[in-house]
This record gives structure tokens, sequence and C-alpha cells, in this order.
């Protein structure tokens, strides 16, 4: 796989200056990480090596830590996928950008070559890698990643918005407005409403025009949804919330729903579904075999649409939203390098309420 001159593990060009780089060492629940010297980032062909000003942390930093991915990963390894920050040095071949330019990196890393990528479905990249996880992130002071991962801040954008958007706030763009179609006046479902995903679906859908319901275990998650604009949040704790989901459409059901967990709850939620609804999901958090009844399914005409990553074109818009006023982060906290093992335990605690964030 061909990433540029010094992208893949093992096989990086590098200075012999040192910079901080927060590696995990070996999987668990926790798993063992290290504040370490690293060698400092030299771009190859293709390349540019970014200052990292702020890095969310994403869900996929949790598997990663606990060996739950069913991709090979070598170690040690830097996570962080959501990265916003500036550029400190290019490639010689690197003609669109230069130090001290603001960005943020698509953590999707797409080949630029194959047939998908050729046609701008970059999400489906026949030879992907992922940011933080096949290759070293953004929990570092500074990361190597190809120049046609970068995307422009606007200038209205700061990095800690950009970086708590970067992945969660680009994935709920996706599949709003690439992988399902959402009309105005239609009702849409957002799991998880406290979640990345979850509250930036909530205002992306209301600025299309949607009436929103979201779901939170708890009452602190479900006034944030109410907060965000979703006009009820339901009581995902509660096993009747579909039914809930269905008074509140006048027994019609959502028309669209925005998933992102997986197991017990993509199946819940095709029963408050409307005839010719549409579930897009992008997770499988609790879970990676649900089961499905066929028979309610194709009577109904319903859809299971599945999203992954983002095209340059959902994190362009995400950030526009952003810089223009149309989607907020929730940033929950945010922690120095140094204290990047509280983030993940805060994160795995899941009492947040939107992103955390470490900022080197």
């Amino acid at each position: 796989m061909e990433f540029g001159g010094g992208l893949a593990a093992g096989g990086v060009r590098r200075h012999a200056e040192a910079v901080k780089a927060f590696q995990l060492l070996a999987h668990g629940q926790p798993g063992r990480f290290e504040l370490r010297d690293v060698p400092e980032p030299r771009p190859g062909p293709g390349e540019v090596s970014v200052r990292v000003r702020a890095c969310g942390l994403n869900r996929l930093d949790l598997w990663l830590e606990e060996g739950a991915l069913p991709i090979p990963v070598v170690l040690p390894r830097t996570p962080g996928s959501e990265i916003a920050g500036e550029v400190v040095a290019v490639g010689n071949d690197v003609a669109d950008w230069r130090a001290g330019d603001h960005v943020a990196v698509q953590s999707n890393l797409f080949c630029g070559k194959c047939e998908f990528c050729a046609r701008g479905d970059e999400s489906l990249c026949l030879n992907a890698m992922l940011l933080g996880v096949q290759c070293e992130g953004g929990f570092a002071e500074q990361v190597l990643v190809p120049a046609r991962a970068l995307v422009r801040l606007p200038d209205a954008l700061d990095f800690k918005t950009a970086a708590a958007l970067t992945l969660a706030g680009s994935t709920a763009m996706h599949m709003l407005t690439d992988r399902a179609t959402v009309r105005s006046g239609d009702w849409v479902l957002a799991i998880g409403g406290a979640s990345g995903v979850g509250s930036a679906a909530i205002q992306i859908a209301r600025g299309l025009g949607a009436r929103v319901i979201s779901t939170g275990s708890t009452a602190a998650k479900r006034e944030l949804a109410l907060r965000l604009g979703a006009e009820a949040a339901v009581d995902s704790t509660d096993p009747a919330w579909p039914a809930q989901v269905r008074k509140l459409t006048g027994k019609r059901g959502a028309d669209v729903v925005v998933e992102h967990v997986g197991g017990p709850v993509l199946e819940q939620v095709f029963n408050c579904l409307a005839r010719g609804g549409t579930v897009v999901t992008c997770g499988a958090t609790a879970g990676r075999e649900p089961t499905l009844n066929l028979w309610p399914f194709f009577v109904k005409q319903q859809r299971l649409v599945g999203s992954y990553g983002r095209t340059r074109r959902d994190l362009a818009a995400t950030l526009e939203w952003a810089a223009t006023g149309r989607l907020q982060p929730t940033i929950d906290r945010v922690f120095p390098l140094a204290e990047t093992g509280q983030a993940f335990a805060a994160l795995r605690s899941r009492l947040v309420l939107g992103k955390v964030l470490v900022e080197p």
C-alpha cells in the first residue's frame, strides 16, 4: 500500500530531534500507555507534517486500546484520529500547502488512486488506512499525514472546534447527506444525542429541516439533546423507548434513524421506523451480529444502509457549517497531552457529554 514515502508503519523517515507522543504499548482495559520521546517526523513525497493543536478522542481509540479491532495493529502505536493543527513542513513535491496553514486531517486515509477515490468516494477506498490505528495518530506534538488528507480550516474556525467535529461531525454529515436522504418535515431519530455523532446528527438534521427525537441513558444526556435542538429525548434504559418514539411521531415512526451503537439497539430501532424509512448505521459498539426480522422489514419497504468514514466533501461541509454557526460541538473536557490516559478513562466511563479533547 502506497501512502507516501514515510507514512507506513516501520518505514517513517525522521529527523533526529524528538517530539512527545502518547503511545499504546500493550492492549487492555485499560491498556498500557507511555508518554515518550519519538523522532520528529520529516515529510517525504506527497506528505505533510502537522503540528497538532487539538485531537479528539473517539470510540475507535477505545477499541484500539482494548485490542478489539478486526485489523492487525503494530505496537507501540500513537492513537488519535481527530486532528486539527497547522502545517510544519511539506514534501518537496507538495504544492498546495505551506508552513503555517491551518488544517483538519481526514481520518480515513485514502489512496487517491483506486476506482472509488477517482470518483470522489474516498470512504469506499480499496486501500484505506485508519489514522491513529494503522499509522501514527494525533496524540502527539506532531503527526505525518498524506497531503491529500488535509482540508483547510475556514478562517472563523478554531482548532478545538475543528478537532471536535473532524471525525464525529463529518461522520454524521456523511450519514445524513450522502448515505440517507432527509427531507424537510421528516422525523429523524438520532441515537445517543450526547455522543459525538449523535450531537452532530441532531444539529445537521435540524439544519436540513427535520424534526428530531433523540435518546440518552441519563437525564443530563437527554437535557443536552434538547439543548441541541431535539424536540424530545427518550430514556434509552427504558425497554419501552421505541414505543415512546412511535407515540411522539403520532404512531407513524421515524423516517430516518441515525444509529451508531449496533447490537440490540439496531434491532430496537426497527420497532420505531416508519414505512419506507431508513436506518443508517456506522457503529457496532454493542455488538456486530444483531438479528433482523425480515417480514416487517420488506413488507414496510424499509432500508438498512451502512455508512463508513466520510469524503473530503463531507469534511469540508462539516467545517463550513461550523464556521457559519450552524453546527457546534459539545466539548466536555480538554486534557493536556501528558494526561491523555485520564482522557481515555473519562471516555471509557461513558459519563462524558459530547467530545473529549487532548491539547498537546
